[in-house]
């Protein structure tokens, strides 16, 4: 790094900033030059836990601190985005924490105080950075599993939702937290699908949050089957817990274990498994070594979407908002439907 090079400033100290964000930053040798909370003390302690060198008193002090280069790392809860976004420079290049917003008419506020205020911006959907899905990818494009026809995620989990107590707060809480890293990773490998039916729904144990169960169908057609089913609530041990991506093709299939949200936050190692079918021969399963999992290696790959755009290497970053924006609206089509009718994207737009 160089006086040219783009340092970090991170607004919010709160658990994801703690758990993933500079833990990746520091694996990449980024530098991070301050950060702000509004609750100071968090900010201080994030700050000696990382060695930050300085902690802003207030959200101006810090702005008029960075550079034009500089990168703006936004993590504070999804209501928050636009006011934070309007105080920003002209130009600034920002990355703000999924989700891009409560709801999809946030998510076009936000879209349109980007692009008022010429904004480089993009969002942390960070899952379609993870190694496995880079494997996974370098897999698909080789020809190992020939044509993509089946997508399935499948989450059975005790997920411990008292580690975020902004939720409880929330309308919205499993698909627009969680499950929102499945519809945009399932979005960048098969596009914008043709409509989405979905029902998300409460617990009898979790009273207090407004959803922990989700089942999402995404409509791609009569050939490419896409689900989405989770379930945070399965308290009975992990002997039957499970996480994974499973892709199949036509000649061959993908599984991912997702390891990090089994016993979260401690975490299981990530596999990647794959199969490619060979005539007369039968089916051998390959394990793919892997050297990161999605917290918090994913996290870097978010920012360096950021890191090359200052740097000249690519005119935009894969997770603008204006690509961001289109998973939100699944999101939105996700609650609209509430299990009644499959809603379509000229339905959202």
């Amino acid at each position: 790094m160089d006086k040219r090079d783009p340092s970090i400033y991170i607004i919010g100290a709160g658990g994801i900033v703690n758990d993933a964000h500079l833990p990746a930053y520091r694996l990449a040798g980024y530098t991070v030059a301050g950060i702000f909370d509004i609750d100071a003390a968090k900010a201080q302690a994030t700050a000696e836990k990382f060695g930050i060198c300085a902690v802003y008193g207030t959200l101006a002090d810090l702005i008029a601190t960075a550079r034009p280069q500089d990168i703006f790392d936004i993590a504070v809860p999804a209501n928050h985005l636009p006011a934070v976004l309007r105080v920003l420079p002209e130009k600034a290049y920002v990355l703000m924490q999924k989700p891009m917003g409560m709801d999809y008419e946030q998510a076009r506020e936000i879209l349109t105080i980007t692009r008022d205020q010429q904004l480089v911006a993009a969002v942390n959907f960070q899952l379609r950075y993870a190694p496995f899905i880079e494997a996974a990818r370098q897999l698909m494009a080789a020809g190992a599993i020939g044509d993509l026809c089946d997508i399935e995620i499948n989450v059975n989990v005790h997920t411990p939702w008292n580690l975020w107590k902004f939720l409880y707060e929330s309308p919205r809480v499993e698909i627009l937290y969680h499950s929102i890293h499945y519809i945009d990773l399932i979005r960048q490998l098969a596009g914008n699908p043709r409509a989405v039916f979905a029902k998300t729904v409460k617990h009898p144990l979790m009273k207090e949050l407004a959803s922990v169960r989700s089942n999402i169908v995404l409509d791609y057609g009569d050939w490419l089957r896409a689900n989405i089913l989770t379930n945070h609530c399965h308290i009975y041990g992990q002997g039957h817990q499970h996480s994974f991506i499973k892709l199949e093709g036509t000649l061959g299939a993908i599984r991912i274990h997702l390891g990090v949200l089994m016993d979260y936050p401690h975490g299981q190692t990530d596999k990647l498994e794959y199969v490619t079918l060979q005539e007369g021969q039968p089916a051998q399963w390959q394990t793919v070594p892997l050297e990161g999992t999605w917290f918090p290696h994913a996290f870097i790959g978010s920012m360096q979407q950021l890191m090359e755009v200052v740097a000249g290497k690519r005119p935009h970053p894969d997770n603008t908002v204006e690509d961001a924006i289109l998973t939100m609206a699944c999101v939105e089509a996700a609650y609209r439907s509430g299990g009644q009718q499959s809603i379509s994207f000229s339905d959202i737009q």
